[in-house]
């Protein structure tokens, strides 16, 4: 049988193994090669001096992590071997060594005398594994052999010349010359004819110098590849020993509709089963597509079989059977094959001796009405007359297409089976012996990649719809790789065409962005940038006017021009992620459900209302209340609201005015009085940038329109509208006392502040909770996206965890968190704010971590986990008052940030923190990251000073300044104060950073 198997047409070494390696940068079927070339990279080579490492693919390998081989002093060659039973020695090969580890005799399938004495104190036995290391120069003296006759003729240079071909064994002829107990005159007797001796006598003058050493590895094991179908199944349906790096799964690489129906105990891999597939404990299905109702029990082995097989095999009983279909090419002729045989029978027994089918071959000849000449020429010896040799299996039919029922027959009764016994007589047959050279294996290859990312493009449409956090980015990669993509863009297309769902739907186009990455293989530029190519834009038309099908058609139409080189794929994906954010944007506002707005009394013309807000610090898992991951996974975040150098450093005021128009004025925030930006809105076409957050005022006009103080877009001039509701219009200040990129939250906090103060100028009430997903709202329609921790820090007061469920529509629920009395107090002691002097770095941090969210890649889902629970550990040590812990969570929160946007921490900010730990029990930058505000919880209370001293004599640290906060439990404050405000003012001491 040579290196050839019977259970896999494509040989031992590439035999799938049901293993799935979701670290992997790119997902594909794991066979036996793989896991060796695991093995041996990262367990046995490891610490090894240079050589060469030979291993056998005949046999699956389980090694522990750390092998412990002492490699001191070593010289000449290594055997490696694993401890196993003596009764499995039997029928394998095992070494004699001495007592200083060298090997004296190699021994295969010896008597119980000669095992037994090969054996370890706790009774095992070493038993060949199929490993060997040459050191350096034992491997050059090997490789100068291949000049030397007759060795020659073991290489192509060799048989060019006309020699006899000459087969050698790595053990019994190489290894084995350097075995201690081994004579020379013995070695070369034992070569067989005179090639053989002479071969023997050249190997024996150039290896037997070096010793051969032997390194038994404890907890090891190995499972030669026989061809014993009970063994191949057992192997497969056995999960491997803690000392493998594979972890064996049920189903592997395979979408099967109803997995209930799988058993423990049954394995499947890179196969795709639709409907009610019933499969055993103790069953293999490999390569197969299969459609139900099918029912497969116990001990059997199907692989190769199309969808095409599964008629013929309903009802049919199946159990203990190996059934495998084949790619066969006859000279030119591609065909398909099937073979069926038993799982106890034996290839090789002669007839008179063996089973067909787990029966008597005499028992399956009465029940079928096969005779031995059907299977057999007259002259072919008794004893050669096996399984092996049978003619059993059709592979061409005169007038009709070969199908499974050709090789189903052979199990059913006999009343059934003579129906089909003439036109198996008919049909040219042929034994496996016969077929194995015919094997196409490049086909069968094809076939398993075809079938891979079939089951592939049902994954795809199974995680996307079932909102699932498995990595689709791996498999985008194979697909490009192996050109599989446009199948993958289609069923992305089908999915966020169909789904109904625009979170499910904004996945669904991010995937795509994904694999149109891929394509561009690392050239045509950043992924982030602008997607606002008019080309376009008709299907964000779409998409925004709600018609998410259209859209996605109109976006695969206006893809297919931009696939030609890499800086257009890149573009196209920029586009497609463009696309993404306003379907996340359409799925966040329906948080607006939760906004109820009531009536109030309309505040007197000139009259300003004005509102100041604390800051917040997210003292735990903040980015879980980024959409989408806050209503994917869900999202928990503990806040603190706070006062700055003891005043609220946030605010807005809102007036009627009697002229129609709307006033917006951003005040200075280092300046009482100075105005750093006015605009003036008297038509409506003045407020359609409100989109575009860069714009001027456009934080402003978005509130007006989210407020719906103004309706846009409408028929109605925006004149008409002021006189109509509110007889003049409006004049809108607002100001920060924080500097740009604080980290503290300002601009939700400010859109806060804005709306809460537009609702009540304009005769309206709005509840907390309201204002929270008001801004929700404002910040998708502004386009910033953005979650909900800062309003929540700022608008609720005191410290409290607010929390949203993974679903649609989006709520956040707040929790106000109770502390121990005059804690407040010890948080105000000892909680400081620093300013690091550097502006956030937050060009496409909310890019890169949606877009890591959507890939779900491994680290990030693990990591929006820890950050859930980290901040429901966080306020549980502020309801217990204590202080070091809570110091534990600030530190794991900010590993966690890291974690989540790479980058976020500049080189100044981590000295200024390594100066500052051994004084504090816990620090984090606020916000995203990047610079702002650093906040310090202090070992030792009121330490503003101290930890001024301590930086000052930091050289490096840059422009750093040190701030006080304090809880602020009022929260924010809303007031009419009358019109006799002067222009500019606004309350509280500006912060000096």
């Amino acid at each position: 049988m040579g290196r050839d198997f019977s259970f896999d047409d494509c040989g031992r070494a590439f035999t799938c193994l049901p293993v799935e390696e979701p670290g992997t940068l790119a997902e594909a079927l794991v066979c036996n090669l793989d896991s060796l070339l695991g093995t041996m990279t990262h367990r046995l080579c490891v610490g090894s001096p240079p050589g060469v490492w030979v291993c056998s693919t005949d046999m699956l390998l389980t090694v522990p992590s750390a092998p412990g081989i002492d490699w001191d002093g070593f010289q000449g060659v290594r055997v490696i071997a694993v401890p196993g039973s003596q009764m499995y020695a039997r029928n394998h090969g095992v070494y004699l060594t001495d007592e200083q580890g060298l090997v004296r005799d190699i021994i295969y399938k010896g008597t119980e005398a000669q095992i037994r004495q090969c054996a370890r104190p706790d009774g095992t036995v070493p038993l060949v594994c199929g490993v060997v290391f040459f050191s350096s120069d034992a491997a050059e003296q090997l490789l100068a052999t291949h000049v030397i006759p007759p060795l020659d003729a073991c290489t192509y240079m060799g048989l060019d010349s006309g020699a006899p071909p000459i087969q050698l064994s790595l053990f019994f002829d190489i290894v084995l010359c350097m075995a201690r107990g081994m004579t020379e005159e013995d070695f070369v007797k034992g070569g067989g004819d005179a090639s053989a001796r002479s071969a023997r006598s050249v190997l024996w003058t150039a290896l037997r110098a070096f010793p051969l050493s032997m390194a038994c590895i404890p907890d090891a094991s190995y499972d030669y590849m026989t061809t014993s179908a009970s063994d191949h199944i057992r192997s497969l349906t056995l999960l491997p020993g803690s000392a493998s790096h594979l972890r064996f799964c049920k189903t592997a690489h395979s979408h099967v509709d109803q997995p209930c129906l799988l058993e423990d105990g049954s394995s499947v891999t890179n196969c795709l089963l639709e409907g009610a597939v019933r499969l055993a404990a103790g069953s293999v299905i490999q390569h197969c597509h299969l459609q139900g109702p099918l029912e497969i029990g116990p001990g059997c082995l199907l692989s190769g079989l199309a969808v095409g097989s599964s008629p013929a095999l309903q009802g049919c009983p199946l159990r203990d059977i190996v059934l495998q279909g084949h790619h066969v090419r006859l000279r030119d002729l591609p065909c398909r094959v099937f073979t069926l045989t038993g799982r106890l029978d034996d290839w090789q027994s002669p007839a008179e001796e063996a089973t067909y089918l787990n029966v008597p071959w005499a028992e399956f000849f009465r029940r079928t009405g096969i005779r031995e000449g059907d299977l057999w020429d007259a002259e072919t010896p008794r004893r050669s007359r096996c399984l092996l040799s049978a003619r059993l299996f059709p592979v061409l039919h005169a007038c009709e297409a070969l199908g499974l029922d050709d090789v189903l027959w052979l199990l059913a009764p006999a009343a059934v089976a003579g129906k089909r016994l003439a036109c198996w007589r008919t049909a040219w047959r042929m034994s496996w012996q016969e077929l194995l050279p015919c094997l196409d294996k490049a086909a069968e290859l094809g076939a398993r990649r075809a079938l891979f990312f079939l089951q592939g493009q049902r994954k795809v449409r199974a995680v996307l719809l079932g909102r699932r956090d498995s990595s689709l980015l791996p498999l985008a990669r194979s697909a490009v790789h192996e050109g599989y993509h446009e199948a993958v863009l289609g069923t992305l297309d089908e999915v966020a065409s169909t789904a109904g769902d625009a979170g499910i739907a904004a996945r669904a186009l991010a995937c795509i962005a994904e694999v149109l990455g891929c394509m561009a293989r690392g050239e045509g530029g950043l992924r982030s940038g602008p997607a606002a190519n008019r080309e376009w834009a008709s299907a964000f038309g779409r998409l925004e006017s709600g018609d998410i099908a259209g859209g996605v058609r109109e976006l695969a139409a206006e893809r297919q021009k931009w696939m030609s080189r890499p800086a257009l794929l890149v573009r196209a994906a920029r586009h497609y992620e463009g696309a993404e954010q306003i379907l996340v944007r359409q799925a966040v506002m329906s948080s607006c459900r939760f906004v109820t707005v009531g009536q109030a009394e309309l505040p007197p013309l000139g009259h300003w209302v004005q509102v100041s807000c604390p800051a917040r610090l997210d003292l735990s898992g903040g980015w879980s209340d980024t959409p989408p991951i806050t209503y994917e996974h869900g999202g928990a975040v503990v806040d603190v609201a706070v006062l700055v150098d003891g005043c609220r450093p946030i605010g807005a005021r809102v007036r009627r005015i009697s002229e129609p128009e709307l006033r917006l004025v951003s005040l200075g925030g280092t300046s009482r009085s100075e105005a750093v930006a006015e605009q003036v809105c008297r038509e409506l076409e003045h407020l359609q940038d409100y989109c575009q957050p860069h714009a001027p005022g456009a934080l402003l006009k978005a509130a007006f329109i989210c407020t719906q103080v103004v309706q846009f877009p409408s028929q109605k001039p925006l004149q008409a509208q002021l006189m109509e509701s509110f007889g003049g219009g409006f004049e809108v200040h607002t100001w920060s006392k924080l500097p740009h990129g604080s980290g503290l939250g300002t601009s939700s906090i400010l859109a806060g502040a804005v709306m809460a103060s537009l609702y009540r100028a304009a005769g309206k009430a709005a509840s907390t909770e309201s204002l929270i997903h008001a801004v929700l709202h404002l910040e998708q329609r502004l386009t910033t996206g953005g979650g909900w921790q800062d309003q929540v820090g700022g608008l609720v007061p005191g410290i409290k965890i607010g929390r949203s469920k993974a679903q649609l529509p989006l709520r956040v629920e707040v929790e106000k968190i109770p502390v121990p009395d005059s804690f407040t107090q010890t948080l105000n002691n000892h909680l400081l704010l620093v300013y690091t002097g550097k502006t956030r770095l937050a060009r496409n941090l909310l890019q890169d971590v949606v877009r890591n969210w959507y890939a779900r890649l491994p680290s990030t889902v693990q990591n929006a986990d820890v950050l859930v629970s980290n901040a429901e550990e966080c306020a549980q040590a502020l309801r217990q008052g204590n202080l070091p812990l809570i110091g534990k969570c600030l530190d794991r929160y900010w590993h966690q940030k890291k974690c989540m946007a790479p980058g976020c921490e500049p080189l100044a900010v981590r000295r200024l923190m390594d100066a500052l730990r051994p004084y504090v029990y816990g620090q984090c930058l606020a916000g995203a990251g990047g610079g702002g505000f650093l906040y310090v919880l202090t070992k030792v209370p009121r330490q503003k000073e101290a930890l001024h001293q301590i930086l000052a004599k930091n050289e490096g640290l840059g422009n750093f300044s040190i701030h006080s906060i304090a809880v602020d439990m009022s929260g924010f404050s809303v007031e009419v104060v009358g019109c006799d405000l002067k222009d500019g003012a606004h309350p509280g001491e500006d912060m000096a950073v």
